[in-house]
């Protein structure tokens, strides 16, 4: 409760107001039949026939008067509970994406992308929706309840206890569909995950399936995806779906015993018919109450089990954060990075390390080149230093300092990384090179531009640097993409530069003026190349080979080349005969 009850507080007033205000409607619609009953028995029948019409015109003006604040009390209600919900529906989301951005990729692994936007989207939508009933029907139920169930009493004791039969029988029947349609909205949240997941892969992927011409595959797979979502639905609402017709029942059924019962009592004289269409009122609005408790429960199933997703994301245990950093204040100033046996494994049980008792230490400042084959570990290697994920084993200094005693956001602005899958966001092609500095003049981009040997192309560009790019940068090709890329990381001026592979799709000419670039324009920068042609790193001070986790080699290009086999494997399979021969 106290997880929620962070939600509730900043909106307190209105979580107070709209109950209350239902209460007013509620005690009108106790108290409108019983007005109707004396109107019916006394004003009209003792007054109107000696003409005197006082009594019909002071309860008839009363009455108006009670529907006109029971019509204020609902608007209220219905207003304060839209107010109150919705504002807890936008904290909570706002909290879950906030934790979702401090997200490990480990934590990230552990759901997939159409599981969290689900609990973001519709999974809150649940809850709020929940909150919201909750709200109209928490006082109102139970006080029209309460409220009718005094007054049927008061108005024939032995007529209300046909109640004492039918309230228990009906009770037990709507327990049993809540116990057997509760699990059944879990499952068909995971669906919906699944759903989503689809969908979201297909489009971010159009152009890949378009090329494959893959699209009836893509529909099957969504068929089949929707399918499960439809029989999940259906499996859920075929139990639901008794809780209102088993409710009318009973209604039905406990108005014709009381109407059979208190009947007789007319015809004996024991009772006004009035009191009886009184008492019939009651009776609906008891049962009325009861049948509303029914929609809270059938909401409250599907809103826990939202709420059971919506707490594992918010419980799930961030394993790398810098809380217990102990020189948060710290910058990174140098650039000199070492690894003292360094192990990692990306699952922890798994016997086979991805990263094996890595030692190794690159000076401030130098270029390094890291070369190896597919799936070495390149990747994972330089991913710790910027604490992308932590060493299972060992320790990662930066200027001689723990990782880990950085604060994240120091460590990770003294650090620009360009990644082998480079994203680009909807926006400008300014606002996308601003991701490095948001405060970046200009010059400053249009220098980072030209360093990645962007400029050009953006310059010949309609808009320039107002031209607008699609969601993921698809309306510019996989070399320009690679380009802003790099003159974003060269925008953030950091201390420590990586680029993963990120000019495979760059012509060797605007390579080799990019590392030119990198030459001149970060001299005090260490900058670290992984790439998988030789031409790429050949020039660097130190190049680095690595094979199936460890490093097997390093040393320069003539070093490991006349006595590294890897290296020498690699080279031989990249360069022709003359050029070996050269």
């Amino acid at each position: 409760m106290k997880r929620w009850l962070k939600y509730v507080k900043p909106y307190l007033p209105y979580f107070i107001l709209g109950p209350l205000c239902m209460i007013v409607e509620v005690l009108g619609e106790v108290f409108m039949p019983k007005m109707m009953a004396e109107i019916m028995s006394t004003a009209v029948v003792d007054n109107v026939a000696t003409g005197e019409v006082g009594k019909v015109i002071l309860f008839s003006v009363f009455m108006v008067v009670m529907a006109i604040l029971m019509m204020l009390g609902g608007v209220g209600g219905a207003y304060f509970g839209a107010k109150a919900s919705v504002n807890f529906g936008a904290d909570l989301r706002l909290d879950i994406y906030n934790k979702i951005q401090k997200f490990s990729f480990a934590n990230i692994d552990k759901f997939n992308t159409g599981s969290l936007i689900t609990r973001l989207t519709n999974d809150v939508t649940q809850l709020q929706n929940f909150v919201n009933m909750l709200l109209r029907m928490f006082l109102r139920s139970p006080g029209m309840l309460i409220g009718a169930l005094i007054m049927a009493i008061r108005l024939k004791p032995s007529l209300a206890a046909v109640l004492a039969v039918t309230i228990p029988v009906m009770l037990i029947f709507i327990i049993l569909i809540i116990k057997y349609g509760f699990p059944r909205f879990g499952i068909m949240q995971k669906k919906i995950d699944a759903l989503n997941a689809t969908v979201q892969e297909n489009l971010t992927n159009i152009r890949v399936v378009k090329s494959f011409v893959r699209e009836d595959f893509e529909e099957d797979k969504f068929e089949n995806a929707n399918s499960n979502l439809k029989k999940a639905g259906i499996s859920a609402m075929n139990v639901m779906i008794f809780m209102h017709p088993v409710t009318m029942l009973f209604m039905n059924l406990t108005t014709l015993a009381v109407i059979w019962i208190g009947g007789g009592m007319v015809m004996v004289g024991d009772m006004e018919v009035s009191d009886l269409a009184a008492f019939i009122t009651y009776i609906t609005q008891i049962l009325m109450s009861l049948t509303m408790f029914t929609m809270m429960f059938m909401s409250s199933s599907r809103a826990l089990a939202s709420a059971r997703r919506i707490t594992e994301v918010l419980d799930e245990k961030i394993d790398l954060d810098d809380v217990n950093a102990a020189k948060k204040d710290m910058l990174v100033t140098k650039g000199e990075v070492e690894f003292k046996n360094v192990s990692f494994r990306y699952y922890k049980d798994s016997e086979e390390k991805v990263l094996d008792n890595i030692n190794l230490k690159i000076p401030a400042g130098s270029t390094v080149g890291i070369i190896g084959s597919t799936g070495c570990g390149k990747t994972t290697l330089v991913s710790l230093i910027p604490r992308l994920y932590d060493a299972d084993e060992g320790e990662v200094f930066v200027d001689g300092v723990n990782v880990k005693d950085y604060s994240l956001k120091n460590l990770r602005e003294g650090v620009g990384m360009v990644l082998q899958k480079n994203v680009l966001f909807s926006g400008t092609i300014g606002d996308n090179l601003r991701w490095g500095d948001e405060n970046a003049t200009d010059e400053d981009v249009f220098s980072a531009a030209e360093s990645s040997q962007a400029h050009g192309f953006i310059s010949a560009m309609k808009d320039g640097y107002d031209t607008e790019l699609e969601q993921g940068g698809t309306n510019v090709s996989g070399g320009q993409k690679q380009r802003l890329c790099i003159a974003r990381a060269l925008l953030k001026k950091p201390k420590i530069l990586i680029l993963d592979d990120s000019t495979s799709a760059v012509d060797t000419a605007t390579e080799a003026r990019i590392r030119q670039a990198f030459r001149n324009d970060l001299k005090d920068s260490t900058k670290i190349i992984i790439a998988q042609r030789i031409g790429s790193v050949k020039d660097a001070d130190i190049i680095i080979v690595v094979n199936e986790g460890q490093i097997t080699g390093i040393g320069s290009h003539e070093e490991l080349l006349s006595g590294n086999t890897e290296y020498q494997e690699i080279y031989y399979s990249q360069m022709d005969k003359e050029e070996v021969q050269k």
